[in-house]
């Protein structure tokens, strides 16, 4: 288990912040109050593995990959399967599905299939719970457009949620893109959106666990 380049920064400035408040703790407190000084001390280093375990990134390699498939893109719970019309970029009707993360997920995201990116924009918008429905147009969000290579398009948007306040993506228009490749990282609880074409063969249920990179979504018609 590595450590998410997104949150090297973060813990490096986060460790020093625990450490002199562990220091002050112990030599303040401790003679005066034992107790109070190691649950201070206790504290501190408490919040700092909670934001070393959030900013974990797992190596993970999907084995057996073949065209047409969707590969879940985030860690979480399945929270929307239904029809639903596409404004931003498709302008049609699609299955979206909709995974959510809480901040106990992996957050980093991977592209879905293969294919070439022919759409990035990021959207400013509200920082409402990602689990409701409006979050997917009224958040702030990235969307990502692949078209695999047999002409599919197929969106991904990355949607904040009311902690989550920075989306990170690395794609950009052109480039050529595969599973086991990260596409970006979203920082504490949040949502990915899929929108996939109506005759798409679904493989998940509403409220089943997915794993990034590892679990099938779905299956494209050729």
């Amino acid at each position: 288990m590595t450590i998410h380049k997104e949150g090297k920064g973060i813990l490096m400035t986060l460790f020093v912040v625990v450490a002199v408040v562990s220091l002050v703790a112990y030599k303040c407190l401790y003679e005066q109050s034992p107790l109070t000084a190691k649950v201070i001390i206790c504290l501190s280093w408490c919040v700092f593995l909670f934001f070393l375990n959030f900013f974990r990134n797992p190596k993970r390699v999907f084995e057996g990959f073949e065209d047409g498939m969707i590969v879940a893109p985030a860690d979480g719970t399945v929270v929307v399967i239904e029809p639903t019309e596409e404004q931003e970029y498709l302008k049609e009707k699609r299955i979206q599905v909709s995974i959510f993360m809480s901040v106990f997920n992996v957050h980093a995201n991977w592209y879905p299939t293969k294919g070439k990116v022919v759409y990035y924009t990021h959207n400013n918008g509200r920082f409402m719970a990602a689990n409701l429905p409006k979050s997917s147009t009224e958040n702030e969000r990235s969307t990502v457009v692949i078209e695999t290579p047999n002409k599919t398009k197929i969106l991904m948007r990355q949607i904040a949620g009311a902690l989550a306040r920075r989306i990170v993506t690395y794609s950009r228009e052109g480039h050529e893109c595969g599973v086991n490749e990260q596409m970006g990282f979203i920082k504490f609880g949040s949502r990915v959106d899929l929108f996939l074409p109506m005759d798409a063969d679904i493989k998940v249920k509403m409220k089943q666990a997915v794993v990034g990179n590892k679990t099938i979504i779905a299956k494209l018609k050729n």
